[in-house]
């Protein structure tokens, strides 16, 4: 407005810049409450008038017309604005109640399981929604700890639903069955009953015993990173194959049971596929087995949050997809 006033002076009247005074009041309803677009406005109404008066143009057509149109202009940026502020209460309510529904689904993971120090992180790919389809989970039982990372095919709330089905089922066979391959007959009854359609859920169920082994049974999910004590890392990949969950394929084996040493200082890594199928402007995926100097962090969560910042910065900018990486640390 100040800028339009000092050009109006100095062109004159004939150049017509008086209504241009009304971007005051239009601009303060787009980033402003109501009390301060009104304040504009009023000040815009003043300014209007005052150079009507000073370029003679009032009681005339012109400057009569500016004056309506500063007062019009007001009038919807005070209505702008209180949409605005009633739209952003309206998304913060729905934001708190996603992030109660997300402590409900995803419930934080403990710090600390027996022997292991344990960090997650979590992002979902509509990050207004802040939940999606992948999920994590670690459960202490008598014999150790065990631990479930999946991902849900595809998204929106029937995805949410089906992680919470997955997760539910989990919570209470990890608790219960004797041997990890009871728990994952468990999960496949589960989804057998609740899934509709194509959906499935592809996961790691992993199980940490005190001799300091892990077992590891893969339905069709990305393979854990075992990094060493001495800073050799490779890909936990099972022997054979097995379809995710929910498929319900007649005719095929169950998981084969992948059995390997996971002892003081060795760092397991979970994660799903929105880490490793994140791209760059080239269209390269995210080389995980390249980023393992991130991990040598004195905290398990330092060490994700540098990894989640590497993945990010090779993306250049928000992941398309849901991505959730899970960190276990062997502690000496």
């Amino acid at each position: 407005m100040t800028l339009t006033a000092v050009a109006d002076v100095a062109a004159g009247p004939t150049v017509g810049l008086l209504p241009l005074v009304a971007l005051g009041p239009a601009f303060a309803g787009l980033s402003g409450g109501p009390r301060r677009t009104a304040l504009v406005g009023a000040l815009a109404l003043v300014l209007c008038l005052a150079l009507g008066w000073y370029d003679e143009l009032l009681p005339g057509r012109r400057g009569t017309t500016a004056l309506i149109s500063v007062a019009g202009v007001t009038a919807a940026g005070l209505v702008a604005a209180v949409m605005r502020r009633r739209r952003e209460a309206e998304l913060a309510s729905v934001r708190s109640i996603a992030e109660v529904a997300q402590r409900v689904l995803l419930r934080p993971v403990p710090r600390t399981a027996g022997r292991l120090s344990v960090a997650v992180s979590y992002t979902a790919a509509v990050a207004e929604a802040r939940i999606g389809g992948d999920l994590y989970e670690v459960v202490t039982f008598p014999g150790g700890v065990r631990v479930i990372v999946g991902d849900v095919q595809g998204k929106g709330l029937g995805a949410v639903e089906t992680a919470a089905d997955v997760l539910g089922a989990f919570r209470e066979a990890a608790h219960d069955e004797p041997d990890l391959l009871g728990v994952s007959e468990r999960l496949e009854r589960a989804l057998n009953r609740t899934l509709e359609g194509e959906r499935f859920v592809t996961a790691v169920v992993a199980e940490i015993r005190e001799d300091q082994t892990v077992t590891l049974l893969n339905h069709g999910h990305p393979a854990p990173l075992l990094v060493g004590a001495d800073g050799t890392a490779r890909f936990l990949d099972p022997e054979r194959r097995t379809p995710p969950l929910g498929l319900g394929i007649s005719g095929t084996e169950g998981p084969a049971a992948l059995r390997t040493a996971f002892s003081p200082g060795d760092q397991l890594l979970f994660y799903t596929d929105g880490v490793t199928e994140a791209r760059d402007a080239r269209g390269e995926f995210y080389p995980l087995a390249s980023r393992l100097h991130l991990l040598g962090s004195n905290s398990p969560e330092s060490a994700l949050e540098a990894l989640h910042g590497d993945i990010v910065s090779h993306a250049g900018g928000p992941l398309g997809d849901d991505a959730a990486m899970l960190l276990l640390r062997y502690r000496s």
